[in-house]
């Protein structure tokens, strides 16, 4: 997947430090269930690659981030952070080992994109 300068704009990509300077935000057991509700509703891409990672984009439906904790979410762009793989998994999202969410796209917050190194 190219991306253009045109739609560089529109993605989030945060450095590591970003996701470092929080600890994970576990989900309660009340939080947890309210979510799994969602969890067969969750959309994957097909895998594409480059010659140093496998990419894939995973859309969460929309109403699913009215319930997902506010703390999870960047006060300035209203996307999710980039998230650890505990509080992305505790959403409901399921691949397999050795992926990472590395950014979010503005414009449509539902959209997480990870990657992984082949």
């Amino acid at each position: 997947m190219a991306t253009t300068a045109k739609n560089t704009a529109a993605l989030v990509s945060s450095p590591p430090s970003r996701k470092n300077a929080r600890s994970v935000r576990s989900l309660t057991d009340a939080e947890r269930a309210r979510l799994e509700e969602f969890a067969e509703l969750i959309h994957y891409s097909p895998r594409y690659s480059d010659d140093s990672h496998e990419y894939r984009h995973v859309m969460l439906p929309k109403q699913m981030l009215k319930v997902i904790p506010k703390e999870y979410f960047d006060g300035d762009t209203g996307t999710l952070k980039i998230l650890y793989e505990e509080e992305w998994r505790g959403l409901g999202i399921t691949q397999s080992l050795g992926w990472e969410h590395y950014e979010t796209h503005v414009p449509e917050p539902w959209i997480l994109l990870f990657r992984r190194s082949k």
